[in-house]
């Protein structure tokens, strides 16, 4: 644990800071402490579309959702996972269970087609293809003569 030097301009944003971003259990990682982990996102544009590109291991395509609401496109996820092991020598049983889920919303231009948004899941990345409409693209250079 850093010590931190806390001005009366400054003291606030630590405070909310320390108390939303502490990992409770002591741990470094990546979960926030009610146990949400955030992929990690790419995006590209190209002359023609947007690419956006979600990391998201060990997901199936089933457990996503992509909702598009006033040029608001919204990608989550959920996965439930149970298991339970029986011993009847000892007479025990166990389950073990988690829950993860996640949701990442971005407000798209006026540029793009929303008609024609594709989305694919392979090894682990949920890839979103955004196209533009024709007069966003862009357009090859051209001489203007002067008359």
């Amino acid at each position: 644990m850093s010590l931190i030097q806390r001005t009366p301009e400054n003291w606030l944003p630590s405070v909310i800071d320390d108390m939303f971003k502490t990992d409770w259990l002591g741990g470094t990682s990546n979960v926030n402490n009610i146990g949400v982990s955030i992929p990690a996102v790419n995006i590209t544009e190209k002359d023609d579309t947007f690419e956006v590109e979600v990391a998201a291991p060990g997901k199936a395509k089933e457990d996503f959702n992509i909702e598009l609401d006033n040029d608001v496109l919204t990608i989550s996820a959920s996965a439930k996972n149970e298991n339970e092991e029986q011993d009847k020598k000892a007479k025990y049983t166990r389950r073990e269970f988690s829950y993860s889920t996640f949701k990442r919303a971005f407000s798209l231009p006026d540029s793009v087609d929303n008609a024609k948004i594709a989305a694919s899941y392979n090894n682990g990345v949920l890839l979103l293809t955004i196209p533009k409409k024709e007069e966003a693209k862009v357009q090859a250079k051209r001489m203007i003569e002067i008359s």
